[in-house]
């Protein structure tokens, strides 16, 4: 393994550790709830900072065969793990401002490090970006905790669910691809191949995940109704991203893993929607 690995390893075991230990302390799947909510709204704002505007590069050295994809663990590492992992533990034991400040200061401390190590580099972002940054993301945590412990409707239902939904989905459409490289995407955004395919991948997984959410709120009496449409619908867009040389499928598993994925996702959204709808536990922890 690489020196870089090790760094930003043992940042994801932390980062794990962290979660584990709030679902223990407070034996309650509403702290879980959240962190795939906060997962969500970091995959959101990467989408514009790191994949759209090129803020940063990672370099974990995961991934040998393609620097982009390697930088993206390096982003799963620091937006799906580390900093929602952070701002779940300040919402769930409702830490106060300081709080806030000295877990701001760790992270600034944290990115100082792995710049000066050579494992991360900014393009045009800034050490202060991030002091400015963190204390709103840890905030907009806080006030989105309360929120999900009272049964949801409406706009907020919708919102959550596809927040959660998002986080999901996108993990689990680019994972694949940059590990075993079973297809890449070229709409002719970015030159780099694995650019185009990542920025792409962001557009699909956000559209699939949209798609999936409004099924969810769909009250048909047959549930086998809705696996049969999102199953037609992907089908569908496969074939026409194939047709218009958009999508090149690569491995013979490809089309039926993009197909069940969002099947798999929709039982789950079905799941989490009904938890969502009913509340969560009414004890206060």
């Amino acid at each position: 393994m690489d020196f870089n690995s090790y760094w930003y390893l043992g940042l994801a075991i932390l980062s794990l550790l962290l979660l584990v230990y709030i679902c223990l302390k407070k034996r309650s799947v509403r702290s879980l709830l959240l962190f795939f909510t906060i997962v969500g709204i970091g995959y959101v704002i990467e989408a514009v900072i790191y994949i759209l505007m090129g803020s940063y590069q990672y370099y974990p050295k995961f991934i040998a065969h393609e620097p982009y994809y390697d930088s993206n663990m390096g982003a799963i590492v620091s937006n799906a793990l580390a900093l929602p992992s952070v701002a779940t533990f300040i919402a769930a034991f409702r830490l106060r401002w300081m709080w806030l400040i000295f877990f701001t200061c760790l992270i600034v401390g944290i990115e100082w490090l792995f710049l000066n190590l050579n494992i991360y580099s900014h393009n045009w972002w800034r050490l202060g970006y991030t002091a400015f940054g963190l204390p709103v993301f840890f905030a907009l945590a806080r006030k989105m905790y309360p929120l999900v412990l009272q049964p949801l409707k409406g706009f907020f239902h919708f919102l959550i669910l596809l927040l959660i939904i998002g986080a999901i989905t996108g993990t689990m459409n680019i994972l694949p691809i940059m590990f075993f490289y079973n297809r890449y995407y070229r709409p002719g955004w970015y030159a780099g191949q694995a650019h185009d395919t990542t920025a792409f991948s962001t557009v699909y997984y956000m559209c699939a995940s949209l798609l999936l959410v409004v099924i969810v709120k769909l009250h048909w009496k047959y549930k086998w109704m809705k696996y049969a449409l999102i199953a037609a619908v992907v089908t569908i867009v496969t074939i026409i991203l194939q047709a218009e040389g958009i999508l090149y499928s690569l491995v013979w598993w490809d089309p039926i893993y993009y197909v069940l994925l969002p099947l798999v996702v929709l039982f789950i959204a079905e799941a989490v929607s009904r938890r969502l709808s009913m509340g969560l536990e009414s004890r206060k922890n």
